[in-house]
Parts: C-alpha cells; sequence; structure tokens
C-alpha cells in the first residue's frame, strides 16, 4: 500500500490493487472501467486475461483513492450481473508482477555493460541487433523502475510495459 500525505502529513490518497473476476462477455471490460472513471478515479494500471476456465477473465486494476470511495466502487462491482468476485488486494498478502520489453541503443563497446546489468535484474535478452539488444524483465514495480533508471544513459529506443497483474497469496 502506498500513502500519499499533503504538506501538514494528512492521508489524501492511497493505491488500491483491485482484481475482479468476470464473466467473459463482449463489453465488460468498457463497463467496469466507466465505474471508476464515473467516480472520477483515473486508473493507474490496467492487466486483463482469461483464467483457468476460459469463460472467465480476471482484472487487475490499480488506482488511487479515498479508502471509502474504493469500498463504494468494490460494493458496486460486487452488484454486476458480470462480475463473479471484486476484492482489494492492498487489504491482504499479495503478489505483483509486472512485464516490460526494452530495447536498448547499443554499441559493440557497450553492449558487454547492458547485458550485465540485465542480469543483475534476472532480465532475459530476447533479440540482439547491430545497434540496439531488446530486453524482457519481470518483477515489482520498483525492480523495473530501477532496471529502467540504470539503462536510461544507453539509450532507450523503445519501452513497452504491461500492467499489473496479482494474486492473493496463499
Amino acid at each position: 500500500m502506498v500513502h500519499v500525505r499533503s504538506a501538514i502529513g494528512k492521508v489524501i490518497s492511497m493505491e488500491h490493487v483491485i482484481s475482479v473476476l468476470v464473466e467473459n462477455k463482449f463489453g465488460v471490460l468498457a463497463h467496469i472501467a466507466g465505474l471508476f472513471s464515473g467516480r472520477g478515479f483515473n486508473i493507474d494500471s490496467l492487466a486483463v486475461g482469461e483464467t483457468e476456465d476460459p469463460s472467465v477473465s480476471r482484472m487487475t486494476i490499480v488506482v488511487h483513492g479515498d479508502d471509502r470511495i474504493v469500498e463504494q466502487i468494490l460494493k458496486q462491482l460486487k452488484r454486476q450481473v458480470t462480475v463473479i468476485e471484486a476484492v482489494d488486494l492492498s487489504t491482504e498478502s499479495h503478489i505483483e508482477r509486472e512485464l516490460v520489453l526494452l530495447k536498448i541503443a547499443t554499441t559493440a563497446k557497450n553492449r558487454r555493460e547492458v547485458i550485465e546489468i540485465a542480469d543483475i535484474f534476472r532480465s532475459k535478452v530476447v533479440d540482439v541487433q547491430h545497434e540496439s539488444i531488446t530486453l524482457e524483465a519481470v518483477g515489482s514495480g520498483a525492480k523495473i523502475c530501477a532496471l529502467i533508471d540504470l539503462l536510461k544513459p544507453y539509450g532507450i529506443k523503445e519501452l513497452v510495459r504491461t500492467g499489473r497483474v496479482a494474486v492473493a497469496r496463499g
């Protein structure tokens, strides 16, 4: 959980990771996203995919907001016909991961350095060209940000980042 405090120390916003199981039907994503935007929430991250059951999808939604308002959204989500389950994972122990693909400008002289940085972060080299190398990294948002910061001086030619996915522990 991430709290944002005002200058006087009052908590004004908190990060919430919401997991929503929905029926895998046309229009459900737009409808669920509309519930958040209708309440003035900007969705920081959204990842959707089929579960082990092809008729069910899991949405992982990351938003910043007041606990009370997020609680109201959860109640509204649970009333939706297409929603099977909605949980704020921020209130329980959970695992989060994110994926990034980074195309880094390289030369024959600095390619080894870039690969060494990738190794430290347990990233994979997925493509090598004469003037670039493409890396794949999976991990927490903090790990992904740290990798990006270390690779910026080499020149990031392209960056593609997924939304977070999360699951409760146990």
